[in-house]
């Protein structure tokens, strides 16, 4: 096939979203990424790989807890060729299952990489060969990868990234991970769970610092008494491979030892979109300074027939805004009217406990001045938190004081990342707090917090006393 009707130029939650779309639309499609299957970063060294581990590191962690309830189990052995081997079984499963997608829905798949040598034509270097495609429409869909800092690109296997990381190739007695952001603390998670002495070095005063602090707070309840240290306001400013590990030497107004060393370190400082090397110099495309590429609310670059979506066309960097992406530029594509114009995406920080939020935070509301009226229900009050044994939870909501309209929610807690999806409909369908109040929820759930936040709203909640002022 020497052209097609759409190409999608990578093939993770964005691309291959995107391309089952159009295909089921009528479209002819070419989808093409260098991995065997769809599924890009998320699936093979992203989302579903480190969720994963981190059910892994749940089952440690909840085997340990259960001394609190009376229960207790002796001392976990980890296989770890079979904790990678299942890991890799459940990668293979989805990412196969997204290739027996891409037959039934007779989708053009190439295994290569993709460059532009024009607005309507990319060259493919693939496993049989180059190879030219000529298109009516492409969807830009390359995600990003980790950020390299110099400082440790020393050539040494010993100083990984969030990809290497995922490898698990074995279990550092002692780890610095360098970045408090959630993949940094995801993953410390994880290999805390599984025996490392973990330390966490973050250069901003706070961990997580993108996030409401009063979530923040009842994470490190329970994060950093797993983890050996956490140094905030510090940098990393050398490090060197020595005979048994990597020195590492800091610099911070709290540094009691400047200079350590570690069996491994983790470099997890953010990611980058993929925007370099895929010849966007033979269009009129040109990335901003961080590598985003400018798009409209169609998802539409100033090529006309070239759409962007994912990470490259800017954050958040999310997998299910990369989807929701996906999906608006084939439907405009087809002539659909259709924009981008989402009322709230969710994010999820998987830890434990998970920290979930959507809409206006507390943080975005004081910094743009805006008055909200914020209403917490903790789950101390909550029967099923309480049957859990994990009572530190804590659902918020955010609503509008003149108008009780829902403008944010967020929750810490077990299962945090399950209960959002309420709150984003509420935001999305411009809910008011009487209607998730007055919506019936099952008893005893962790859903109920929902709706005893909104209760406080009104100074009604039923298992805590805090009167309307």
């Amino acid at each position: 096939m020497n052209q097609t009707q759409l190409v999608v130029i990578g093939g993770g939650p964005g691309g291959y979203a995107a391309a089952f779309l159009a295909a089921d639309l009528g479209m002819q499609t070419t989808l093409v990424d260098m991995n065997p299957n769809p599924g890009g970063v998320c699936l093979y060294r992203g989302c579903i790989p480190s969720k994963a581990l981190l059910h892994v590191a749940k089952l440690l962690d909840e085997a340990h807890e259960a001394a609190n309830i009376g229960i207790k189990f002796a001392e976990p052995e980890i296989d770890f060729d079979r904790v990678r081997e299942w890991k890799e079984s459940v990668v293979n499963k989805m990412t196969g299952g997204l290739g027996q997608l891409v037959k039934a829905r007779k989708i053009n798949y190439i295994r290569g990489r993709a460059r532009f040598t024009s607005a309507t034509e990319v060259e493919i270097e693939s496993e049989s060969g180059p190879q030219k495609l000529t298109f009516e429409h492409a969807i830009l869909a390359t995600g990003s990868r980790p950020v390299k800092i110099p400082t440790f690109d020393i050539g040494s296997e010993r100083i990984m990234d969030s990809t290497t990381a995922l490898e698990l190739k074995d279990i550092p007695e002692n780890l610095l991970v360098v970045g408090g952001g959630y993949i940094g603390l995801e993953l410390s998670s994880v290999y805390a769970a599984m025996g490392s002495k973990v330390t966490v070095v973050e250069m901003l005063p706070g961990l997580l610092m993108q996030t409401d602090r009063d979530l923040v707070k009842i994470l490190e309840g329970n994060l950093l008494p797993k983890l050996h240290k956490v140094l905030l306001e510090t940098k990393v400013v050398s490090v060197e491979e020595v005979e048994n590990g990597i020195k590492v030497r800091f610099e911070g107004a709290n540094v009691a030892e400047p200079e350590q060393v570690f069996d491994k370190v983790l470099v997890s400082v953010g990611r980058t979109p993929n925007s370099q090397d895929i010849g966007l110099e033979n269009t009129k495309i040109q990335p901003d300074k961080r590598g985003f590429v400018a798009v409209d609310a169609q998802r539409r670059t100033v090529e006309p027939t070239i759409y962007a979506i994912g990470d490259i066309a800017g954050d958040p960097m999310l997998a299910h805004k990369a989807s929701h992406e996906g999906r608006i530029a084939v439907e405009a594509i087809a002539g659909h009217k259709v924009a981008y114009e989402p009322a709230a995406i969710p994010a999820v920080v998987f830890t434990d406990p998970e920290i979930a939020w959507t809409g206006l935070t507390e943080m975005q509301a004081e910094k743009e001045g805006r008055k909200v009226t914020v209403a917490r229900f903790p789950w101390a009050a909550s029967g099923r938190a309480t049957t859990l044994d994990r009572s530190d939870g804590l659902t918020k909501i955010l609503v509008d004081p003149e108008t009780e309209r829902v403008l944010g929610v967020a929750i810490v807690g077990p299962g945090a990342g399950e209960l959002i999806s309420e709150g984003t409909l509420a935001i999305e369908m411009a809910a008011l707090a009487s209607d998730i109040k007055m919506t019936i929820h099952p008893h005893p759930t962790l859903s109920e917090t929902v709706m005893e936040s909104a209760e406080v709203i009104f100074g009604q909640a039923t298992h805590i006393y805090r009167p309307k002022k």
